[in-house]
């Protein structure tokens, strides 16, 4: 569990900024955030490494 907790901590305000500037509200950026990174722990097997774990 420590490399999602350390990619979690890497890239939380990226895709909070991100989700932010499309949402254009706080609290939807930190639902959108939450369930992004929910989903990536959910489908992690399914990342090969054959790109940047930010994509």
């Amino acid at each position: 569990m420590g490399d999602v907790e350390h990619i979690y901590k890497q890239y939380f305000q990226d895709v909070y900024l991100f989700a932010l500037s499309l949402s254009r509200d706080q609290q939807m950026a930190e639902e959108i955030t939450q369930e992004t990174f929910a989903r990536a722990v959910k489908n992690i097997d399914q990342f090969k490494g054959n790109c940047k774990i930010s994509v």
